[in-house]
């Protein structure tokens, strides 16, 4: 796609058996559901005629296995940077659950025992950023919730969960970063389009 001033497209992979339970989806390589396989190749469809000069995706096979689903997996680069967030000691546990031994927990703000800070995560994100600019034209990553929610703030500049805690992000939906005018105007072009799961 030849654009004056790049997009950088994030898409979220399909569903887990842990996504559609609600339980915290960390660094647990979990493959898709049936329904997440059949969402990851609409989610390809949605991305008929694009065309990009990088495609990455995170090694966790449900971010990987949507990228090849979507028709991206032959020319895509592994980056370790687009794993979901680690969520330490709560990785597998419901919010409810994590609410019972901490009332006050807010993932943005105070992070995951024995997992990420959101000054890490940011770290990670910014390097996504960084090689996700150096490229001439479109970008695509396929990465999970959290993380894409933390690269948009890092996108505009912000501090981790500063954005990201207002925005919801479903599984198999397409988002997209970009610039309004130059380079020094970084915006959210589109977020959450998950109009191609429609029946």
């Amino acid at each position: 796609m030849s654009n004056i001033l790049p997009i950088v497209y994030l898409a979220r992979h399909g569903d887990t058996a842990w996504t559609v339970s609600g339980q915290h989806t960390g660094l647990t390589d979990l493959s898709l559901t049936a329904e997440g396989e059949n969402h990851a190749r609409r989610l390809g469809e949605r991305l008929k005629g694009l065309k990009f000069a990088k495609v990455f995706t995170s090694p966790l096979q449900r971010a990987a296995r949507t990228c090849e689903l979507a028709g991206f997996g032959a020319g895509a680069e592994t980056d370790p940077d687009l794993v979901e967030w680690n969520y330490g000691e709560y990785e597998g546990l419901l919010l409810s659950e994590i609410l019972r031994k901490r009332p006050d927990w807010q993932l943005f703000r105070d992070g995951c025992p024995g997992g990420e800070s959101p000054a890490q995560i940011g770290e990670r994100a910014d390097r996504v950023v960084h090689r996700a600019r150096a490229v001439a034209g479109d970008v695509l990553l396929f990465s999970s919730g959290h993380f894409i929610r933390v690269l948009a703030d890092r996108w505009l500049a912000l501090s981790p969960g500063c954005v990201a805690k207002y925005l919801l992000l479903s599984t198999a939906s397409l988002s997209a970063l970009s610039y309004e005018h130059t380079v020094s105007q970084p915006v959210i072009r589109l977020w959450n389009d998950d109009h191609h799961l429609a029946a």
